[in-house]
């Protein structure tokens, strides 16, 4: 299977790291995107948005033959399903890592820290306690070593989605900071954020208690997730 990995905020392509290697050695083709403007060394961020990103990923998915796996983690899993939307006819399934896709119109974080056209990684004081377990003061100085800024046009820009095919889509979530019965709970009180999520016809969950980081704090479950959720 083709399986494209998307990083979330902050990070580059190599950061999955020994996921990628493992996804490979079990017989997939993995390609992990480095996003434009996310290059180690990249400072022009200006003009750099959500749409950006979505079609720098939709060229790689042009670029390949046949279906195609999409994990997107946190903000990435924005990225994916705006993919899908464009083409779901391509689309074996999305993987969200600690993500829930987010219904048209709606930003993934307007709120962190900017500096300039950037969104750095902020001060682990931002982020909420439960973002955080697992990560230990080795983990958060690696992340902090590997850390890029976010084109602040990421952050802000609005996600667009038009295509109602994107519901036959089949979607994991991979659930590790928030418990999947918040999810189901979500979707039954009508949450104006789960409304994607609610639209969905075939969706499964799948707990992994940790951060929001599981590429960092469990990479060998992370895998195991991601893989089976490929198998299927």
């Amino acid at each position: 299977m083709q399986i494209l990995l998307i990083p979330g905020f902050w990070l580059d392509g190599a950061s999955w790291g020994g996921i990628a290697a493992d996804l490979e050695a079990a017989g997939h083709s993995v390609t992990a995107v480095t996003l434009p403007g996310k290059r180690r060394g990249d400072t022009d961020l200006a003009g750099i948005g959500l749409r950006t990103h979505v079609d720098a990923v939709l060229e790689v998915v042009d670029a390949l033959q046949g279906p195609v796996v999409l994990v997107g983690h946190s903000g990435g899993g924005t990225i994916a399903w705006a993919v899908a939307d464009a083409r779901p006819e391509r689309i074996a399934r999305v993987v969200f890592v600690d993500a829930i896709p987010m219904p048209t119109g709606s930003v993934i974080n307007d709120e962190l820290p900017v500096e300039g056209d950037a969104v750095p990684l902020p001060d682990w004081s931002v982020f909420e306690p439960e973002d955080l377990i697992d990560l230990d003061d080795e983990l958060r100085a690696h992340f902090r070593a590997i850390a890029v800024p976010e084109p602040k046009g990421v952050a802000h820009e609005p996600t667009r989605l038009n295509n109602e095919a994107r519901f036959a889509v089949p979607v994991t979530i991979i659930a590790c900071q928030f418990p999947a019965a918040l999810v189901h709970q979500a979707i039954g009180n009508e949450r104006d954020w789960a409304a994607e999520v609610a639209g969905m016809q075939h969706l499964e969950l799948v707990e992994l208690p940790t951060g929001h980081w599981p590429q960092f704090t469990r990479p060998a479950e992370l895998t195991r997730s991601i893989h089976d959720a490929v198998d299927r």
